[in-house]
């Protein structure tokens, strides 16, 4: 079955390991820094949010974009369960 290329790959909690490759890929085609947060964990700035320069800013920005594509490519069930998460790795 064909997929868009704009679209993550779905995941309803069958076939974890198809789904992780295709989501890796997904995610390094978009930016390869995204599969770097997901295996390493986000970029935490050690100074107040009001001190943050605009590099800080866009790693923190990195985080978001890997976490909002990943929850876009979850089912209801599987959203339901990994919604609390704060960070790309924790899901």
């Amino acid at each position: 079955m064909a997929q868009s290329i704009d679209k993550p790959p779905f995941f309803d909690g069958d076939h974890y390991a198809h789904w992780k490759t295709k989501m890796k890929f997904f995610l390094k085609s978009r930016d390869y820094k995204l599969w770097d947060i997901v295996e390493d964990g986000p970029f935490v700035p050690q100074r107040s949010k009001a001190e943050w320069s605009a590099d800080d800013r866009k790693k923190m920005e990195l985080n978001c974009k890997a976490l909002h594509i990943l929850f876009c490519a979850f089912g209801p069930s599987i959203y339901e369960k990994m919604s609390s998460c704060e960070s790309a790795k924790e899901v």
